[in-house]
This record gives structure tokens, sequence and C-alpha cells, in this order.
């Protein structure tokens, strides 16, 4: 039996790994919970490791793996029965619920399609944006959904805390804008774009890093263009 905390916690991790891929970080789940401190998260991420809902992996940022759902959250959630985790050398995010079988994430050329690659995506310090197809790149059809997506390759470390390392590709949906804690790419003042999650306070919009080491930085609403969002990424090893 679960604490509504802890359903609560589970719910939104799950939530989080379906649409971006990756689990939140403690400050997102403390945020999300209404807590005062990162100690409470960790007791409760405890609480449901040791209750079998969860699995912390070793020697990877932020790496949360969803082993179960309790049948309440299931029905909440409509069903969904598969675990959430980190599927081998794919990240998946916003993508239907239906998730699909080890065998269908490995196989990539089953129902694969092809994206152009941009170039390459500052994850650090802004690059120039690169608007020439490099080459293509085949994803499984699951990973992306309706709309327009291009690929980009990640140059930097500034998003480890997210699951995105310097070489992966990420796959991005065309848009033009943005909710709060979505991992977007941003166009700087008409010159430069940079991988990073977003955040707007009223005119303002922070770009914010996933790596300590980096700064956010601020920035007028008149200053950045969203120009898609993340919705899958491709491990480079």
């Amino acid at each position: 039996m679960l604490t509504k905390k802890q359903l609560d916690l589970l719910e939104f991790i799950h939530k989080r790994v379906q649409r971006d891929g990756v689990p939140p970080s403690f400050d997102e789940m403390k945020e999300a919970l209404d807590l005062r401190s990162k100690s409470g998260i960790h007791r409760l991420i405890t609480a449901l490791e040791e209750r079998g809902f969860i699995r912390r992996l070793a020697h990877r940022a932020r790496a949360l793996e969803i082993v179960k759902l309790p049948e309440a959250l299931e029905a909440k959630l409509g069903g969904t029965s598969a675990p959430s985790g980190f599927a081998p050398r794919v990240i998946d995010g916003d993508r239907p619920d239906s998730r699909p079988t080890a065998a269908q994430t490995l196989d990539t050329s089953a129902a694969a399609i092809e994206l152009p690659v941009m170039g390459r995506i500052a994850a650090g310090v802004p690059i120039a944006a690169i608007s020439e197809v490099s080459h293509n790149v085949a994803v499984p059809a699951g990973m992306v959904g309706q709309g327009e997506h291009y690929a980009l390759e990640v140059k930097g470390d500034s998003m480890i805390d997210a699951g995105i390392n310097d070489g992966d590709v990420v796959i991005i949906r065309e848009t033009k804008t943005a909710d709060n804690g979505d991992i977007v790419v941003a166009l700087v003042e008409d010159a430069e774009a940079t991988l990073k999650r977003y955040r707007r306070n009223g005119n303002a919009i922070a770009l914010e890093a996933a790596n300590p080491a980096y700064e956010t930085r601020l920035f007028r609403d008149d200053q950045v263009k969203v120009q898609g969002r993340l919705v899958g990424l491709i491990r480079s090893y």
C-alpha cells in the first residue's frame, strides 16, 4: 500500500518518462510534490524502490526505471502495465502510451523512418544554428507522432543530467510554442541555437541547463524563438 505522496511521485515520474524519455530531476520532483527539501524526495524514492515499483540504475545521471505500477494507477493512466524505463540504445519521449517490446525497440529497421539531420545543436554555450541537411538518420516510427520532425547532433554536456550526452542525436518536433519544463531548440537573437529546458515568467524566458556547471541564461521573450521540442533521443556509445 502506497501513501498518497508515494503514489503522486510515481505517477509524476511515469508521466515525465513517457513525455521526455528521461526521469525528472530531484528539483522538479520537489516542486511537483510541493516539498520543502530534496531529502523528502530521497525518502519517497527509497520507499518506492523498497516496494519494487522503481529501480535506480547505477552510473547514470538521474537514472530511475519504473518496474511496475499499482493497479489503481494503471487504471488511471489507461491500463498501461509495461515498465517505462530506459530502453537499450534509444530513449523515447512524447509518444503514444503503448510501449514497444524490447525486440521492437532494438530492431530500428522495423517500421523505421528517415529524418534529416540538420547539423549540430549546442548543449552548452550556444553555437550558430546549422540549417543544411548533413545526412539522414533512421528512427523507429513509434518515436515520432504527427507533425514535422528533424534530428540534430548534440555538442556539449550541459544537458547530461537530463540524460542527453555529447554526440547523442536528438529528435525534434517542429513547433513555435513550448510549456514550462519542455526541452526545446531555442534560437537566441536569430543567430544562435541551443538545446535547453524552457521556462517562461511573464515577459522573461529562462533557458536552463541540466548540469550545475552551467548557469541559467535569462532573455526577454522577443530574444528567443522556439524552433522545436525534444520528443526522442538516440544514444551514441
